[in-house]
């Protein structure tokens, strides 16, 4: 098929007379004259070109009366993608406002199924709390909604996993929100390409239908619409068929295998001016046909979570329908109806009371998030409040929590990428390591060719994920240095007892606490010791190789008793006046952990001498009267 290229020229001055007033022209052919320049003839994956793409989105978001920052927003939403201007040329040129919306069009854009890591109900959540602009949503459901259009041009593969997202995300967003208008354009479309043989069983089924009783339903609108108006009520009525996968999923639910079995398959839509009239007309309704128990919902006092208002009752032998059919019967006012195409966009006009309006649906937004009916069934509610989520250069989606640096998007990729790090491009820009990441920005990874890491990064890290593969990291390598201090704290304490120092493979330490070690847990144990966790004396009672030297873990307890520890005292700190008092270390700031930094003490009241790092801050806050002399003997 030809691809029919617009006259763009003319194109835009006749779509904006149809928009609210007001627009600052100039403006706006600045971005249509941008997209032009970045997108030349360059095919979209549909087969139209780009611009022709941005054109049809902007077609289908004309009924919602979309402001001016969100028809440019539209015009350049594959700006990003196209990779022909950064989101911060973006801002220069058209304002904070539109570098929002395009950056969170292009990152719902990249929420998928295929490869997904998280749960549908998940997907469709995202879809709704990664931004609370209802702008960027209705853009992303247009786009879906416009390239619905195109299926028969793509091959089947492709077209069945745009379906599949259609049907399972956005459609189910779209109902979400209450936008209903595009919610049944999506599910129609999508419904034949992802359950064929369903979708053909359907359409035979209503097909009979239709053919055994041809228009009857718009023969008993018309009938019913007299009927008001001898009532003295001005109404509107609309016959409607349920959509068909609607009708597949209810006898999925339902265990149905016709359609004739289906209620609700049949409608009729009563519009009227005011929500009395909405009441009056109900109670013609029930002169018109006899209602059915428990059918009956007022959706006007008690509208749905999504804001949608109308009562229905289904009636039963209504003159004209056939005999053992039913009629659904929808009843709202001008206002409602358009709530029910539009939802929460219904009364999306920003000429008078833009930025009062966008804080209000703003508000309407997140409260549908919380502590309201799922999106799908079954779902467990959760919000990404506290979360961003950033785009790799393929377009992965990569979640984390809000104040994110690169740093932790590079462990949260890959932990060697994360090691590996040297420098972050965010939107095309170089940003410094402490750059906080913001919903859509897309960002590219700077590597060594080997891991380079630092423990400078540990502050910057903000994922508590990202800091413990860094500190393993670190601590790996380490490991060594610890080891050999522990290999000497332990000879020097074998050296007092007149034992052989350790060998190579450590023999000595091979049966500890009656256990078997491995050469791997025999370093374990010097490390822990060369790290200050533990103390060489408490080991050697321990290890079964040193039994003949009659050491054992009650004599060591039993030294370790003595008063005031004086013994282990004089091994390891040096009092002043070579007093003989207890030696405790303090927790503030563990001086007896490696490494040893030069001491300070002051005794307690309890009559112990208290010994501190020399650095440490809870130390200047003691008498200085009772401070005394000490050093590592």
């Amino acid at each position: 098929m030809a691809l029919q290229v617009r006259d763009t020229t003319a194109y835009l001055p006749e779509k904006l007379s149809k928009l609210t007033s007001g627009f600052d022209a100039g403006r706006v052919s600045d971005a249509l004259a941008v997209a032009q320049a970045a997108y030349g003839e360059t095919v979209y994956w549909t087969g139209e070109t780009l611009l022709d793409h941005a054109f049809g989105v902007l077609d289908v978001l004309v009924p919602f009366e979309p402001d001016e920052d969100t028809v440019i927003a539209c015009l350049l939403h594959h700006i990003l993608e196209h990779k022909s201007m950064s989101l911060l040329e973006l801002e220069q040129r058209f304002g904070s406002k539109v570098r929002a919306l395009v950056s969170g069009i292009h990152l719902l854009s990249h929420v998928t199924l295929e490869g997904r890591r998280r749960s549908i109900d998940d997907l469709r959540l995202m879809l709704l709390s990664v931004s609370d602009d209802i702008r960027v949503v209705l853009v992303c459901l247009s786009d879906r909604c416009h390239c619905l259009r195109f299926v028969g041009r793509m091959n089947a593969e492709r077209s069945r996993r745009l379906c599949q997202d259609v049907l399972q995300l956005f459609a189910s967003v779209a109902a979400r929100l209450g936008i209903y208008s595009l919610k049944h354009e999506l599910e129609s479309r999508a419904f034949p390409v992802v359950y064929p043989s369903d979708a053909e069983r359907i359409s035979e089924q209503l097909a009979l239908v239709h053919g055994e009783h041809p228009d009857f339903l718009e023969d008993v609108a018309s009938m019913l619409q007299r009927f008001l108006a001898e009532q003295g009520i001005t109404a509107r009525v609309e016959a409607r068929e349920k959509q068909m996968y609607s009708v597949f999923q209810k006898m999925r639910k339902k265990s149905l295998t016709s359609v004739r079995d289906i209620h609700d398959l049949f409608a009729l839509r009563v519009i009227v001016d005011s929500n009395e009239d909405c009441y009056r007309v109900l109670g013609v309704l029930h002169q018109v046909g006899r209602p059915m128990d428990n059918r009956f919902k007022d959706y006007i006092a008690f509208p749905k979570p999504n804001g949608y208002q109308s009562l229905h009752t289904t009636l039963a032998a209504v003159k004209g329908v056939p005999a053992g059919m039913f009629v659904e019967v929808q009843v709202r006012t001008t206002a409602m109806h358009r709530g029910a195409q539009f939802g929460i966009a219904a009364h999306w006009s920003y000429k008078e009371h833009g930025a009062t309006r966008r804080a209000l649906e703003s508000v309407q937004l997140q409260a549908m998030l919380v502590g309201q009916e799922s999106v799908g069934e079954g779902m467990t509610e959760q919000s990404f409040a506290d979360h961003i989520f950033v785009l790799t250069p393929r377009g992965d989606i990569v979640e984390l929590p809000e104040s994110a640096t690169p740093l932790d998007f590079a462990f949260q990729v890959h932990t060697d990428l994360g090691l590996s790090f040297r420098g972050a491009l965010v939107n095309g820009s170089i940003v410094p390591l402490d750059y906080e990441l913001q919903n859509g920005d897309v960002v590219e990874i700077q590597k060594h060719a080997v891991p380079k890491p630092s423990p400078h990064w540990m502050q910057l890290l903000k994922m508590g994920s990202s800091r413990s593969k860094l500190k393993t990291y670190l601590y790996a390598q380490e490991r060594p240095r610890y080891v050999a201090r522990g290999r000497e704290l332990v000879n020097e304490e074998l050296r007092k007892k007149g034992i052989a120092p350790l060998t190579t493979d450590l023999s000595v330490l091979r049966v500890c606490d009656g256990e078997s070690l491995t050469m791997e847990q025999r370093e374990d144990i010097l490390m822990k010791i060369g790290q200050g966790s533990e103390r060489a004396g408490s080991l050697l009672p321990r290890l079964a190789a040193l039994k003949a030297h009659g050491l054992s873990a009650s004599n060591v307890q039993l030294h370790l008793r003595l008063p005031g520890d004086i013994s282990s005292q004089k091994e390891i700190v040096g009092i002043e006046g070579n007093l003989a008092m207890p030696v405790k270390f303090a927790r503030c700031c563990n001086p007896k952990e490696w490494p040893r930094e030069s001491i300070v003490g002051n005794i307690s009241r309890a009559g112990a001498v208290m010994v501190h790092r020399s650095a440490c801050r809870m130390f200047n806050n003691t008498n200085p009267e009772r401070r005394v002399g000490v050093w590592w003997r």
